[in-house]
């Protein structure tokens, strides 16, 4: 392994940044020079987050782009939409890697990003230049890159669940239905309404229906794989908890495939990818049981009667689902095993 590298983190004071901060704490080859944030530079990060006291004593950075060149090898961008779409190319311009887990960068088409997020989109130079780090399926392209576009949660937890199947010619694409649930952490540290705890509580609700805007970056990649346009549908759901994604997908069949087939096809496809673990057959993961870590589990049923594969993916939205995935990146960035200060059992209970 080559040497160690400098690290900021924009957007430290946001859960993203909070977990990036966490989980490199535990990097051998990485050491955090500089957190930062744009609306409480001067003040101590413990001060926002106390369980980092004696942990991080740094004080939070301004954003200044000279400033940060000069601490850094690579910057995090933990922010909200349509912060780093300006913000990523001069950072690049100032010699820098850009690991940008907001989604500016994700959707190769301006348009759609403007039809999704409703904000201005990243330059046409910024997005032919960034690489989609859906780290076991794009991670040859990773390699050497200095910009990379994060995968977004419930787009790593559904495509590492049907990127096989569909590759494979396995299933029909048309028909995928996508049910996908999502602790309350991945609506951010912000405050709204919709995540207040007394309508969290003993709830369960669906949200953005054929609104989200993953939509277009889960059937981006879809199509890409395809080789042909995909459309799917879609919901999402809040579920009462802090952590975790489910994802539970169905798909009608294009011939005769067991759950043993499904099985052994995808222990093949992710050989030697640590972090995504196959259940056996007749076994379905749960939220719980990747919590806290960088696994993504997977579990198949089919059903003969109807001739649909039902696929069950879990990750820990705030690891797997962004900055876990972005140390992933990282590594392959760096050349570094990708396990690289990653190698954590889930926390359980």
């Amino acid at each position: 392994m080559s040497q160690s590298i400098r690290a900021a983190i924009i957007g430290a004071t946001g859960y993203g940044g909070a977990e990036l901060i966490r989980l490199l704490q535990a990097h051998p080859l990485v050491h955090i020079t500089s957190v930062i944030s744009t609306s409480n530079a001067g003040a101590p990060l413990a001060e926002h987050f106390p369980h980092l006291q004696e942990v991080v004593v740094d004080i939070l950075d301004v954003l200044d782009v000279d400033l940060i060149a000069g601490k850094a090898d690579v910057v995090f961008l933990a922010t909200p939409a349509g912060v780093s779409a300006g913000l990523s190319p001069k950072l690049v311009e100032a010699g820098l890697k850009v690991i940008d887990i907001s989604g500016d960068l994700r959707l190769k088409s301006a348009s759609d990003y403007e039809k999704w997020y409703k904000k201005p989109a990243a330059s046409e130079e910024a997005l032919a230049r960034s690489i989609y780090g859906l780290s076991e399926v794009f991670g040859d392209e990773v390699k050497g890159s200095d910009l990379i576009a994060n995968p977004g949660c419930y787009p790593t937890a559904t495509l590492l669940g049907l990127i096989p199947a569909v590759e494979a010619g396995w299933i029909d694409p048309s028909t995928i239905i996508i049910d996908a649930k999502s602790g309350v952490s991945g609506a951010g540290r912000g405050l709204s309404l919709g995540a207040h705890y007394s309508e969290v509580n003993e709830n369960l609700s669906a949200y953005k229906i054929n609104k989200h805007q993953h939509i277009p970056e889960i059937e981006q990649a879809l199509s890409r794989i395809a080789g042909k346009p995909v459309v799917t549908t879609f919901t999402t759901h809040l579920v009462p908890m802090t952590r975790g994604i489910m994802a539970t997908m169905y798909a009608t069949l294009t011939g005769e495939h067991t759950a043993e087939e499904f099985i052994e096809k995808y222990r093949q496809y992710y050989e030697g990818r640590k972090f995504v673990r196959i259940r056996p057959l007749g076994k379905y993961p749960s939220t719980k049981e990747v919590m806290g870590s960088n696994y993504c589990d997977i579990g198949f049923a089919v059903d003969e009667r109807t001739g649909r594969v039902t696929i069950v993916s879990v990750i820990d939205n705030v690891v797997k689902g962004a900055a876990g995935q972005a140390i992933q990146n990282l590594n392959i960035m760096q050349g570094w095993d990708e396990t690289t200060g990653l190698l954590f059992a889930p926390v359980y209970p």
